[in-house]
């Protein structure tokens, strides 16, 4: 019984060592689902100096050790797999051998083991899919009673003199097997109680940070200035809980939420020294109080005293930081330096993204506005000659062209958006085809064919209007005798088709050397529906030019 109070004692000065290293920056390794090698290493040294330390404490009985060696060399195989439980149950058993003895070899082998033992139920625990258990203390606590178990095993039968190997069995026996299981019991139970915190804290992080982003989402959109920085403030104060929020561009304050908002006064010019060096050197600064003290450089009698500044900004170009602030009576908590951080590089995201939205905006319209002027001109000129050539003779036709025309332009107008659906397109170049004919005569005869359940496909906007100009202006026009332009949509499999052919044969370049409308096409096509669609040409000379475009069986998507 004396002997089973000493190893409780030796114990209990391992659970303080494990409960500081529980609080130490080196738990982290075991806070994440999977180890590295570099944390696996860290785990390595520490819970081989744990089961050294063991033997160092352990009580001298009879030419050997009763000791608590196997805690180190179980938990290791526990958390870290059986390569680690070995290593540590090899390097901790190699240490005892050396320390001498007649058990010094079979308490070698036995401390191995034990590593290995670890091990084996951790690779049993993960191919079951139960790896939550791999902290369970009961689990520990069952393995390090089966591994002394073994550990008596081995020194009552390797042992020489035999004799002398069983008897001292009979003496450390219970003592080891109960204060090794129990010990590894408490030990794990503070690592799982520590793990559980981390992961309290994740969660609670996690969801502070998705809880900003899903109340600030849009709010960027509205551009960088004053009153998109006053809801954030007020959004970023409500979710994060700290003393005080402040935003600034690169010259002033922008908004200011919470604690010293009486002097924190936004349109305010940035005074404080630091802000300047975090916007001037691109760079996070945190002032916490304690081992660095804070001075507000607008109030001696400000209550805030520490402080964290994250710079924003856009293709590392500093546009303003963020600002988070704590008072005197309450201590900045590293999870809001992370909260902090994640938060601006989450903003300064969203500023990326909408920007690049502008000017893909921007460069949409300039592309429209490229075709539609390429159009309007020489086609408006071509129409109002056909009219006029027409309104003596036919008055009623001209009308009807008029109308044509007026439903042509109208919709270029109108036509803003990235997106239409085929027959929103068909109605388009319909009106377009109409004057055509009345300028062409019998010349030209058009031909359209839509594969039912195709018209609401939605393609990009002025996909046919630019092919088909090409097909009468480049082809139809320079012929003598009909020409025939042929339009048909079709399905096959998990593409859709559509096919823009004339009869002329006189357009034959390729996309690239195309014409600026049809490369702007085939562009759009690209970026909107995928790099694999897009325009095919071909041609025999003097008999016909086909264009292909390919589009995606669901449609385009924005």
């Amino acid at each position: 019984m004396k002997l089973f109070f000493a190893l409780i004692q030796e114990m209990s000065v391992f659970l303080v060592i494990g409960y500081l290293f529980s609080k130490s920056p080196a738990f982290k390794a075991l806070a994440g689902e999977t180890l590295n090698s570099r944390q696996k290493l860290i785990l390595y040294l520490i819970f081989s100096v744990f089961s050294i330390l063991g033997t160092y404490f352990g009580l001298p009985v009879r030419d050997a050790v009763a000791n608590t060696r196997a805690i180190g060399a179980v938990l290791a195989g526990i958390i870290g797999g059986p390569l680690l439980g070995t290593a540590v149950g090899f390097t901790g058993g190699l240490h005892r051998y050396f320390v001498g003895g007649f058990v010094a070899a079979p308490a070698m082998l036995a401390t191995t083991f034990e590593g290995f033992l670890g091990g084996m139920v951790h690779l049993y625990l993960c191919r079951r899919n139960r790896s939550e258990q791999i902290y369970n203390p009961r689990v520990a606590f069952i393995t390090t009673f089966v591994g002394e178990l073994v550990h008596m095993a081995i020194i009552a039968g390797l042992g020489r003199p035999l004799e002398n190997s069983l008897a001292l069995v009979q003496i450390i026996a219970i003592p080891m097997i109960t204060a090794n299981a129990l010990g590894t019991f408490l030990f794990m139970s503070i690592l799982r109680d520590q793990k559980d915190t981390f992961d309290k804290l994740s969660v609670m992080f996690s969801a502070r940070a998705f809880k900003i982003a899903e109340r600030s989402l849009g709010i960027l959109g509205k551009g960088f200035g004053a009153e998109t920085a006053r809801n954030l403030a007020r959004i970023i104060h409500e979710e994060s809980g700290v003393g005080a929020v402040a935003i600034t561009d690169t010259n002033k304050i922008l908004a200011f939420e919470g604690i010293g908002s009486d002097h924190h006064l936004p349109n305010s010019p940035i005074a404080s020294v630091l802000t300047q060096q975090a916007i001037r050197n691109n760079e996070v600064i945190w002032v916490n109080g304690q081992s660095e003290p804070y001075q507000c450089s607008l109030s001696g009698n400000c209550p805030l005293t520490s402080v964290l500044i994250v710079p924003l900004h856009i293709d590392e170009q500093v546009i303003g930081t963020i600002k988070l602030y704590e008072p005197k009576n309450r201590r900045f908590l590293n999870m809001n330096k992370t909260l902090g951080e994640g938060i601006a590089g989450l903003l300064s995201d969203q500023l990326l993204r909408y920007r690049y939205e502008e000017q893909k905006n921007l460069l949409v319209t300039s592309e429209l506005k490229l075709i539609q002027a390429q159009i309007n001109p020489h086609f408006l000129f071509n129409a109002l000659n056909t009219i006029m050539a027409i309104i003596r003779k036919d008055p009623l036709r001209a009308r009807e062209l008029l109308q044509h025309l007026s439903n042509f332009f109208r919709k270029n107008l109108k036509r803003s958006g990235d997106l239409a659906t085929v027959d929103e397109e068909v109605d388009h170049v319909n009106s377009y085809l109409k004057i055509e004919k009345a300028r062409f005569e019998d010349k030209l005869q058009v031909e359209i064919e839509v594969e039912p359940g195709l018209g609401e496909l939605r393609i990009p906007t002025f996909t046919l209007q630019p092919i088909i100009e090409n097909a009468v202006k480049h082809g139809i026009s320079n012929m003598i005798e009909q020409g025939v332009v042929r339009v048909a949509v079709r399905r096959s499999g998990q593409q859709v088709t559509i096919e823009v052919e004339d009869n002329a044969g006189t357009y034959c370049k390729e996309i690239q050397g195309g014409g600026l409308g049809m490369n702007i096409v085939d562009k759009r096509i690209k970026n909107l529906c995928g790099s694999q669609y897009g325009i095919r040409i071909s041609c025999t000379p003097e008999e016909f030019t086909l264009v292909s475009i390919s589009l995606p069986a669901e449609g385009c998507q924005l």
